[in-house]
C-alpha cells in the first residue's frame, strides 16, 4: 500500500476546479509546477505532448462517468 495515496479521479467536484491547462502541466512537469505535491513526478520525459492530452481527456471522462 501507498503511503500517501492517489487523488480520486472521479471526484466531480475536485477535477471540476482544475483546468485542462493545469493538468497537462502537472503531467508534463510534476505535482511542484502547480504547487501540489513534489511527489507526483513529471511524465513529459516519457510522454510527448499528444499523449498529455489524450490523458487528460481521458482523466475527464472518468470524472465525469462517476454515478
Amino acid at each position: 500500500q501507498m503511503s500517501i495515496q492517489p487523488r480520486d479521479h472521479t471526484d466531480t467536484k475536485e477535477m471540476s476546479a482544475r483546468s485542462d491547462d493545469e493538468l497537462f502541466k502537472e503531467i508534463q512537469q510534476g505535482g511542484k509546477s502547480i504547487n501540489k505535491s513534489v511527489l507526483m513526478p513529471g511524465w513529459g520525459g516519457n510522454l510527448s505532448d499528444d499523449d498529455i492530452h489524450a490523458l487528460v481527456a481521458h482523466l475527464r471522462k472518468l470524472c465525469c462517468q462517476k454515478n
